[in-house]
């Protein structure tokens, strides 16, 4: 059977969460935001504009890849900025498929403009995203470039995971 474990990975603001989401619809499997699992020092860290550190993503990376661990399918949204966080994600799910929305600084600050309620605060903070970010190569994640429209996105996510 295919696999049906998907991490939707990048910088914040790059449309993981309504991507993920539309996606799992799509796939008729849950959908879990990687953001409801950081632990509250995390919250409080971001809101007040201090980027987080590996140690800091630590135990947030274990919770999820638990969470991975525990069910049979999901699609799960996760900044996976690094190797060595994907290699986390991974353990025990050897299978499990990364989609990495890629865009550059300025798409994706204009977006974090116009967002509300968020807690990720300041463009230093996604800054310090692209500077954390390693792009995963073509055969890690699959490459989706996130200037198309929502409904494109998915449509080449979904052909291209088939």
């Amino acid at each position: 059977m295919m696999n049906r474990k998907y991490v939707v990975m990048g910088v914040s603001g790059c449309g993981k969460s309504s991507i993920g989401a539309a996606l799992s619809q799509k796939l008729n499997i849950p959908f879990f935001d990687g953001d409801d699992f950081h632990p509250a020092e995390n919250v409080q860290k971001m809101q007040n504009g201090q980027p987080l550190t590996d140690a800091d993503r630590q135990s947030w990376l274990e919770t999820l890849n638990t969470l991975i661990n525990e069910n049979d399918a999901l699609v799960i949204a996760c900044s996976a900025l690094k190797p060595e966080y994907r290699n986390l994600l991974r353990q025990g799910n050897p299978d499990i498929r990364f989609i990495y929305l890629k865009g550059d600084f300025d798409t994706i600050w204009s977006r974090h403009q116009k967002r509300e309620g968020h807690y990720f605060n300041g463009s230093a903070m996604l800054e310090s995203q692209f500077d954390t970010l390693v792009e995963p190569n073509e055969q890690e994640a699959l490459h989706v470039d996130i200037k198309q429209s929502p409904q494109q996105i998915i449509q080449y996510i979904l052909a291209n995971l088939a």
